[in-house]
């Protein structure tokens, strides 16, 4: 009698855990979705070229991968502070928006949109090494509670959250961001702080019912492989083929914003480029639950090339997409692909890294998916649209195309090392 007590105490503390976990992961992509949708347009609005845009994602970037590198990855491993890491994260991550948003407001009242642009990116790049330290621990902890088995679901599970976060920000976003004075008058920057201090409180919380829990009373994880070292390369084949997938699929991202809202273009407002975005993550929804679940029953790998395959198709179609429905679809379609590519590739690097070092080589991975933020729209597509408009003379509508063809090229580079890679053994133990 007592040991059923205690299991279906257990089972319930699991549940508890899992919806602080969802909750949290709703307010962190409510929060992207409110900031980052529109912030692409506001930089271009202080600074003006395309490539401006992409440092903020750039040295973001560099800065989470030094932290979680150097740092984070090796205290999360030695000692197993997930939820603490996040917490700490999330609560400098609020302090640090409010200060950069005032030192921001002092160089737009003195007339200086340029410095005004570069505190911006900047001070989010600074606040990103130490901010890097929430997204180790956060995933660190995802997969701690996991296991082979059920990995696929539970990621998917969360990424679908994820998304409705995102889709619920985006729609707030169109209505916030009111041609940059959400930016200017702080709208925007003290609702994210505010978002960013309940997901810590929701972190407090979790904490405590994970540390009180026994190993044993959360699913075990297990490694697939008997052979730690083979898993070792593979998840290095894995990594080097995702590095060229996220650079060629993410080198349009600030682009393709500015080009739905082309006047030559469809000449989207606000609210439809909304609507453009939030097709995305309703593509994203959808895939995450799918692709998590037939990632466990099918295998890994069938599920990953399915979505390459999407994120090489969909580029070619922006340029051919004439009116804002068609193209809420075609990005629709690319939503799949992303988020896809999200949930397995998470759910690939659970099955071949080893337990005692989740830390240090998800913080590698990490750092591969942060490739998106804009090191690809740095190095390949904004100056690829730049060099076009300003040197060769061409318009923005027929430059940002030929970057959409770019990306379609490089994604199918990579897509092909990984199917060369992960097709040639046919083994359903294995990714």
């Amino acid at each position: 009698m007592e040991g059923a007590k205690a299991e279906t105490s257990v089972i319930r503390a699991n549940r508890q855990v899992f919806f602080n976990l969802g909750v949290f992961e709703f307010l962190t992509f409510l929060r992207r979705g409110v900031f980052y949708t529109f912030m692409i347009n506001y930089l271009f609005m202080l600074m003006g070229t395309v490539t401006s845009t992409a440092t903020l994602g750039t040295f973001n970037m560099i800065a989470s991968a030094l932290g979680q590198n150097l740092l984070w990855g090796r205290i999360c491993d030695r000692s197993k502070l997930r939820t603490k890491l996040i917490i700490t994260g999330e609560t400098i991550a609020a302090s640090a928006y409010v200060l950069v948003f005032l030192v921001h407001t002092s160089f737009l009242n003195n007339g200086n949109s340029l410095y005004a642009g570069l505190t911006i990116i900047f001070g989010l790049s600074i606040l990103e090494f130490f901010w890097s330290m929430s997204d180790v621990g956060w995933t660190a902890l995802l997969t701690d509670i996991t296991s082979y088995t059920n990995r696929g679901k539970i990621i998917g599970a969360m990424n679908f959250i994820a998304s409705l976060g995102r889709t619920a920000g985006i729609l707030f976003a169109g209505f916030l961001y009111n041609d940059g004075e959400g930016f200017r008058n702080g709208t925007i920057f003290y609702t994210v702080t505010i978002l960013l201090l309940t997901g810590a409180a929701i972190m407090v919380a979790t904490s405590r019912r994970v540390s009180t829990s026994k190993p044993e009373q959360l699913p075990a994880t297990e490694c697939k492989s008997p052979n730690p070292r083979t898993n070792i390369r593979r998840y290095a084949s894995f990594l080097a083929s995702l590095v060229i997938v996220i650079l060629g699929a993410s080198s349009n991202s600030q682009i393709f914003l500015l080009f739905i809202a082309l006047k030559d273009g469809l000449n989207a407002s606000n609210p439809q480029m909304s609507l453009i975005l939030t097709a995305w993550t309703v593509g994203g929804m959808i895939a995450s639950l799918a692709a998590g679940r037939l990632a466990d029953k099918i295998g890994r790998t069938k599920v990953m090339l399915l979505g390459l395959s999407i994120a090489i198709f969909t580029p070619l179609l922006y340029s051919i997409a004439n009116d804002i429905t068609l193209m809420a679809i075609v990005y629709g379609l690319n939503g799949v692909s992303f988020w896809t590519i999200q949930t397995v590739g998470l759910v690939f690097a659970g099955d071949l890294i080893p337990k005692e070092a989740r830390g240090k080589f998800l913080s590698i991975y990490n750092t591969v998916m942060a490739l998106s933020w804009g090191p690809a729209g740095i190095l390949i597509g904004g100056p690829l649209a730049d060099i076009q408009v300003k040197s060769q003379g061409l318009t923005p509508h027929a430059a940002y195309t030929n970057v959409f063809y770019v990306s379609s090229i490089i994604v199918s580079i990579g897509t092909a090392l990984f199917a060369i890679k992960f097709t040639r053994r046919k083994n359903r133990s294995k990714p």
